[in-house]
């Protein structure tokens, strides 16, 4: 295969790429990423190494209409997997604008280029947050759940996905989109809950907690959904959804608790800080087509990918003190700086 990645710097793209690459010996990536504070080239290094003449960087932004028909004029796609995205709910209700720009807008230029190439397939990478908030007895979200997202972010992604979706019934495009519940692994960036408490409590830092820490995520390992993804590449039907998740849900303080307990520190870290707007109180997805569909399921459990994630981020503070830009450690301490 012949893939253009987009987003292939960020915490999902990067390690779909280093997927991909080691589990298809033959496969040829190249990968446009904008490099925003949270794109990361640190995050793809030796890749090259590892798959002599199988992996290409191009920096650039999915927006781009140019620069994005020049690539794929260069040589024959099978596929673009479309990683690209602003994704922090806290950034996007400071300022949607961005969200707009890349989430909607990017999509859709990415998605008229690929029409216009006839590449074969277009594979584009959502989120649960589309679907909105559940109860505490509400089944869980499948592909039939109605769109109803809270966020800025979760609407730019919703709006993305139906651009997806009208290239599909328009232009008959053959694409397939993918919805995931909460990723944590390696390589993800620490704004995002799981690191960033690693980070903090490895320091003795205060660990924000929104509200009272009730909200329900379902987590699922970043290997976990780098092997949907595949699945959804190579086996998904056209115009279909899949969710993916990890069949681990569990509220916020109880992840923040079970983390200290790894690292052996105290729960008297912990502080309760004011609720994010418009916070969403649970997410769980329901991934049953995709087990029927694509023989879809999640290999880590919980405990052990949360305690092995914990241990990659002990064995690579460097690339953590490398991301750690100023942009990202000014907007952390005017978001959190008042509520701690």
């Amino acid at each position: 295969m012949n893939l253009f990645v987009t987003g292939g710097c960020g915490f999902i793209g990067a390690n779909f790429v280093r997927y991909v690459l080691k589990r298809e010996s033959t496969c040829r990536v190249l990968n446009l990423d904008k490099l925003t504070y949270a794109g990361n080239l640190a995050s793809l290094a030796g890749a090259e190494e590892a798959a002599p003449g199988r992996y290409r960087f191009v920096h650039g932004d999915i927006g781009d209409h140019d620069l994005v028909a020049a690539l794929f004029a260069e040589q024959a796609f099978d596929a673009v997997i479309n990683f690209a995205a602003e994704s922090h709910v806290d950034r996007s209700i400071a300022d949607p604008t961005l969200f707009v720009t890349t989430n909607v807008m990017g999509t859709q230029v990415l998605l008229s280029a690929a029409f216009a190439a006839g590449i074969p397939r277009f594979v584009h990478i959502s989120t649960d947050e589309v679907y909105g908030s559940l109860g505490p007895d509400d089944a869980a979200f499948t592909e039939k759940t109605p769109l109803a997202p809270n966020s800025p972010y979760s609407a730019s992604k919703a709006g993305a996905d139906f651009l997806v979706h009208a290239f599909h019934e328009t232009y008959g495009m053959n694409t397939v989109i993918t919805r995931c519940s909460n990723n944590y692994g390696p390589y993800q960036f620490p704004e995002k809950l799981i690191p960033l408490m690693l980070r903090r409590a490895s320091r003795d830092e205060s660990l924000p907690v929104y509200g009272d820490g009730g909200n329900i995520r379902d987590w699922i390992h970043v290997e976990d959904h780098c092997l949907g993804v595949y699945l959804a590449l190579t086996k998904g039907s056209s115009g279909a959804v899949y969710n993916f998740g990890g069949h681990a849900e569990r509220t916020n303080i109880e992840v923040v608790r079970t983390l200290l307990g790894i690292l052996g520190k105290s729960e008297s870290l912990i502080r309760f800080v004011q609720d994010r707007p418009g916070h969403d109180r649970r997410y769980a997805m329901d991934y049953s087509l995709a087990e029927k569909e694509l023989g879809y399921a999640p290999k880590w459990k919980f405990s052990s990918g949360l305690a092995a994630t914990a241990e990659w981020y002990a064995q690579n503070t460097a690339w953590l003190d490398g991301v750690e830009s100023g942009a990202y450690r000014n907007f952390m301490q005017a978001w959190y700086g008042n509520r701690l």
